[in-house]
């Protein structure tokens, strides 16, 4: 049973069918639908609500708009469903023609909740921030930024570079992957650590487990560094001005809308091309392909 409905919508994406088809089911089911607030959605499409009173909330755009309605729907203990105006990615149920479909199936309680895990990120004393992807810092200027990582109070590496990116196995695959990081497959846990842009040495990619505590004593150089959590920028720190950072995996944060047939994860990875097979084995298909007769 839904009594009221959350909205997070895509700031810029066409969204009129999917907006018309949503109007149009939660009025013939007595559903009442506000818009809750989420980090970088500022396009209203409808009055705005509290999301602890919501039943569930339906992100519609992307997955970047799932992440954020995730970061609203953990706060407040409410399930988020994505629906894709556009192609499917990694966090979206469903695609915007079959969203009546889908929201029926929400009404009769069919489906099954993905719980994700989140970072909890401390800076110094502050109070605790979370991360369903991944926290980055990065160099906010000219020069590099210096970083010291340890990993459960044993020293990994020291270096010189652009920052770091620490991810959950879900955040793997968005900015770690982009900065040749490891992917973590479903089922997999724990903590990735991927620098960026080291200079000189040997610092890799580390995966730590997920009961692990990751440590970042960081010097931010000439420039200064940001401090961004799932994309948005949460703080800037000035030149020369030392930072702890601590990083932990909270299990259990967010919970996702999943409604079954959903595509794998590194399926989803290969279709999209983030994930390409190496030419050599490209050439090899196209040889065997015109050697075919029955090509």
């Amino acid at each position: 049973m839904i009594a009221m409905l959350g909205l997070v919508v895509h700031p810029r994406r066409e969204l009129d069918g999917a907006l018309e088809t949503l109007r149009r089911w939660s009025s013939g089911h007595g559903v009442d639908v506000v818009q809750v607030p989420a980090a970088g959605q500022d396009r209203t499409v409808a009055q705005p609500g509290d999301p602890a009173d919501c039943d569930v909330i339906v992100a519609l755009g992307g997955d970047g708009t799932t992440l954020a309605a995730l970061r609203t729907g953990a706060a407040a203990g409410t399930p988020v469903m994505g629906a894709a105006c556009g192609s499917l990615g990694a966090l979206t149920a469903v695609t915007a023609d079959g969203l009546e479909g889908a929201l029926d199936r929400l009404a009769r309680g069919d489906w099954t909740p993905r719980t994700l895990p989140a970072l909890m990120v401390e800076s110094d004393g502050s109070p605790p921030r979370t991360g369903v992807n991944d926290v980055v810092v990065i160099r906010d200027g000219a020069g590099q930024v210096s970083a010291e990582v340890s990993v459960d109070g044993e020293l990994y590496v020291r270096y010189a570079g652009d920052g770091l990116v620490v991810a959950t196995p879900l955040g793997s695959s968005a900015y770690t992957l982009a900065a040749g990081g490891p992917v973590l497959a479903p089922g997999g846990s724990g903590l990735v650590f991927s620098p960026l842009s080291p200079h000189g040495g040997c610092c890799p990619p580390l995966v730590a487990g997920a009961e692990s505590r990751l440590a970042v004593e960081l010097e931010p150089g000439h420039g200064g560094a940001r401090i961004e959590i799932d994309g948005q920028i949460q703080e800037r720190v000035e030149p020369h001005a030392r930072r702890s950072l601590t990083v932990e995996l909270r299990s259990g944060h967010a919970t996702l809308v999943m409604l079954g047939g959903e595509e794998p994860l590194l399926a989803a990875l290969r279709r999209r091309r983030v994930i390409i097979d190496s030419p050599r084995m490209l050439a090899r298909d196209d040889r065997e392909a015109a050697a075919d007769p029955a090509c």
